[in-house]
């Protein structure tokens, strides 16, 4: 099959072009001006809701997606922002507020989380994704589809 008539499907491994934007505001990540990223979609390079606007794209296509918070990294959640005792936190490094910490959890995988505050006993750490509740530009050029499911 001609390359430049595959369209994007899940499960490829694409080498593509990203950014990812505040709408109105700063840009948070992007690969223009660099080299291209490879990844295979359901790796968790990019979450499942970003992966979902690379559906149908051909090699060569660039889109920028306007795109809601629900769309993206979803709503703001408060459940997500938890009072921890500053016991969790390691000794020799103190909590700091605005300070991205990362947590292990006992399956051996990892969990940020943002400190919005402290007080003597405790830190109020918000779990959210850090770009949840904001609307967000995603632009995307794929470079190339490097293999299909079944090639």
């Amino acid at each position: 099959m001609n390359d430049k008539l595959r369209r994007v499907q899940p499960g490829d491994t694409l080498t593509l072009h990203f950014a990812v934007r505040i709408n109105g505001g700063a840009e948070v990540d992007s690969s223009f001006g660099a080299a291209p990223i490879t990844l295979t979609l359901g790796d968790g390079t990019l979450t499942p809701n970003l992966e979902q606007w690379l559906m149908g794209i051909a090699p060569g296509e660039r889109h920028v997606f306007q795109l809601d918070p629900w769309q993206a990294f979803g709503e703001h959640n408060p459940e997500l922002v938890q009072a921890l005792p500053l016991s969790d936190f390691p000794s020799d490094e103190p909590p700091r507020a605005d300070s991205v910490v990362e947590f292990s959890l006992p399956n051996g995988s990892t969990l940020a989380g943002r400190i919005l505050a402290l007080t003597d006993t405790h830190a109020s750490v918000d779990f959210n994704h850090l770009l949840a509740g904001l609307p967000i530009e995603f632009e995307v050029e794929i470079v190339e589809i490097c293999r299909q499911p079944g090639d």
